[in-house]
């Protein structure tokens, strides 16, 4: 938003623009659409040479870095919202029409085309027709977005903000607040129709409960407006045509209010009536920049209406949760495939190790094991965990060729995931009914798996500003599978030394049933309903080495090939604070093509007692490891 009481003096704010990247995602780009709460630095720096160090050569509207805050070309303004967002997106968002070009400043025009004053009417013209920036007699034009890009870039996240400035000019420009929502829909609208898949709407926090609205008197009247303008935007854009995020930045706000001490602010003066800088406003005696002790994270605004880039940092981690929720949450049907491919690799162990010395015909063998395996997922959505397992097996011999019986297993999952460290538990039932023939040299495997999948304790964790919020959550999924397995020895059956290729399929199905999470905070969300498929096809090697006539190593190594879509997949999704609104978001990449290795020992502790122990490892960019040991003796 842009005062319109003292416009002049706004321009002395400058900050750097931010341009290294914290972290990584699944967006191509950084389009920004708005006014001041999201400008970059179109306007000069005024407090600054024009030839001076300053590499963005542009002015935000957020107080200076310090120590001194002054208007001077040492110390920049910190980043907006939209700038901190971009950033740990591993993006960046540069000023798309600065008044000082390239030459001066080193940085080409970029693709943050808000602009301190906008209506939303000039937020629509950046889109649709011709952005200008103008001031103190210097003025350059660019052509709006869809202009130059017809066809708008479908991987890339879109931003806008607006309507702050229909509501301070409406003395100069009357319009309805009907309206001015009417020209920001337009702009989801256009972009929605030239291929933009992800678009996030900001609301309008209340524009009376500032210092201008203090200093005013006119708090009550400036926030009836915004209530008017939210409404109007709510309801216009469901009939946009688009997929579109509508932030709830006015909830967040008055949870920030209610709890000043816990984000840093001061709990003990009026935060609504006081500011950093004293533009149009009335500077704190203790924390402003003429106060006893400046501290511009100790105050919410930095001027009459713009925050201080505390209060930035705590609505870019907004943003960021809500950018960054369906990476995590998309690895939840991965928690449920891996702990059935864990089951499924250990049963093929005891298979392995039980090659040529099956229980006599008609006769049990029973087995219990105990597991731990260590996954590891990297890329956007990255962290780790642990899994322990207890699993009890039964077989019967059938024939002299076949073999059959049925694999149980429970599990305690956990995964911690992103900037947050998230956590995520699953508990795991898991039932395999297998069969094994074998044939001189010959054999084959069967199986038919399934399971139900207990998500009982889901925390989802992220920053607010120096604060840390939790969202809570459970759930409920099932997966079943089918696998068979077809191998040949190219030794002889007597040989100490068995070695031959194998070659395997495995189709599997996780469904991981929708969830809310508690309360409607501004930050809690409802996730869909998730089904993830896989069919992977393998092609390996296995061996088996009689070290004495008691002990014996066996191992394999095969490549997995993924033949299911192994592109991310958007996850639907709503803001519970936000009624009416669901929207989709790129998941996590899934794990795709993997090696996986095996390696284990058995020794025959007596004629019908065995003890065996191995090692597995799956993997490429997402990694599994894992340990089992396990006792088996015929009854």
């Amino acid at each position: 938003m842009h005062s319109t009481t003292r416009p002049l003096a706004a321009l002395l704010l400058a900050i750097l623009a931010g341009s290294a990247a914290a972290a990584d995602g699944p967006f191509s780009q950084f389009i920004n659409f708005g006014d001041s709460l999201s400008d970059a630095g179109n306007f000069p720096d005024v407090g600054s040479p024009l030839l001076g160090s300053n590499p963005t050569g542009g002015l935000r509207f957020t107080n200076r870095t310090g120590p001194t805050y002054g208007d001077n070309n040492v110390e920049y303004g910190g980043q907006v919202a939209t700038q901190l967002l971009a950033e740990r997106l591993g993006l960046t968002s540069l000023p798309s029409t600065p008044l000082l070009p390239q030459l001066l400043t080193g940085n080409p025009d970029g693709t943050n085309y808000a602009v301190g004053g906008y209506r939303t009417d000039q937020i629509l013209d950046s889109i649709t027709g011709t952005s200008t920036v103008a001031t103190g007699g210097l003025s350059r034009s660019r052509p709006g977005y869809l202009v130059e890009n017809p066809q708008a870039d479908p991987n890339a996240l879109y931003y806008l903000n607006g309507g702050a400035n229909d509501i301070f000019q409406l003395g100069s420009r009357p319009i309805t607040m009907a309206a001015a929502a009417s020209d920001l829909v337009a702009g989801v609208s256009a972009l929605a129709e030239a291929g933009a898949r992800y678009i996030i709407v900001s609301d309008l926090p209340d524009v009376g409960s500032t210092p201008l609205g203090t200093l005013t008197g006119n708090s009550a009247q400036l926030n009836a407006l915004s209530d008017q303008y939210n409404a109007e935007l709510e309801a216009q854009l469901r009939g946009s045509g688009a997929n579109y995020v509508l932030l709830n930045s006015r909830l967040l706000l008055e949870e920030v209010r209610a709890d000043l001490a816990q984000f840093g602010f001061a709990a003990d003066i009026n935060q609504n009536a006081v500011c950093f800088s004293g533009d149009s406003c009335l500077a704190d005696p203790t924390y402003g920049r003429t106060g006893s002790a400046p501290a511009p994270d100790r105050l919410l605004f930095n001027d009459a209406v713009h925050p201080t880039t505390a209060l930035h940092r705590i609505s870019a981690d907004y943003l960021y949760s809500i950018v960054a929720a369906p990476w995590e949450i998309s690895r939840l049907p991965e928690m449920g495939q891996a702990a059935l491919r864990a089951q499924l690799q250990q049963l093929d162990q005891d298979l392995m190790a039980q090659r040529g010395r099956w229980q006599p015909v008609g006769e049990w063998r029973i087995q219990a094991g105990g597991g731990y395996r260590s996954p590891d997922f990297d890329g956007y959505g990255s962290g780790d965990g642990d899994s322990q397992s207890l699993s009890l097996s039964l077989s019967h011999r059938l024939s002299e060729q076949w073999l059959a019986g049925l694999s149980l297993a429970i599990g305690e999952n956990d995964i911690s995931l992103g900037a947050g460290e998230s956590d995520y538990d699953m508990r795991s039932y898991l039932a395999t009914a297998f069969a094994r023939y074998e044939q001189d040299r010959l054999f084959a495997d069967f199986t038919l798996s399934g399971g139900h999948l207990d998500y009982h304790d889901l925390q989802r964790r992220f920053a607010l500003g120096i604060s840390e919020r939790v969202e809570k959550g459970s759930t409920d999924g099932q997966v079943w599978a089918l696998g068979s397995k077809v191998g040949f020895n190219l030794m002889q059956p007597q040989d100490a030394m068995q070695f031959g290729p194998f070659i395997g399929a495995n189709y599997q199905r996780v469904e991981v049933d929708g969830y809310s999470e508690h309360g409607e905070r501004s930050t809690a969300m409802t996730f869909a309903d998730q089904e993830r498929d896989s069919l992977r096809l393998s092609l390996g090697l296995f061996g088996d080495l009689a070290l004495s006539e008691r002990t014996r190593v066996y191992g394999e190594v095969a490549r997995e090939v993924e033949r299911e879509d192994e592109d991310p997949e958007d996850l639907r999704m709503s803001l519970n604070s936000v009624p009416g609104n669901s929207f989709e978001l790129p998941g996590a990449v899934p794990s795709g093509d993997q090696t996986r290795f095996s390696v284990g020992l058995t020794h025959q502790l007596a004629t019908d007692l065995a003890l065996r122990a191995n090692y597995h490892y799956r993997g490429n960019d997402n990694r599994d490891h894992g340990l089992n040991l396990s006792l088996s003796w015929d009854l």
